[in-house]
């Protein structure tokens, strides 16, 4: 098990790809996240393409799997008042 803490601006799928590579990581899993972001950017179901929205959210939950060359993870945030959203990760959660 390892443990991943990010500093502020980090963009979090980007991050976890890059956490894997020098500890050999082939496959793993996501147990349990939380923190806070300035911008998500996620894919909703049955859409093409990603929604982005800037602010200040809470990470309620981040799941999902990750190998040596894909991810699949979903992102569930709440704002500051308290309304909740959740998709697939993409690049630029900040």
């Amino acid at each position: 098990m390892y443990v991943l803490r990010l500093k502020p601006h980090a963009d979090l799928k980007q991050s976890i790809f890059e956490f894997k590579k020098p500890n050999k990581i082939k496959a793993g899993a996501i147990v349990t996240c939380v923190g806070n972001l300035e911008q998500y950017n996620l894919r909703f179901a049955n859409q093409q393409n990603g929604t982005k929205a800037t602010g200040h959210f809470e990470v309620l939950s981040l799941s999902g799997t990750f190998s040596d060359s894909s991810m699949h993870l979903h992102l569930y945030v709440a704002d500051s008042t308290g309304k909740t959203i959740g998709g697939h990760l993409l690049d630029e959660n900040l």
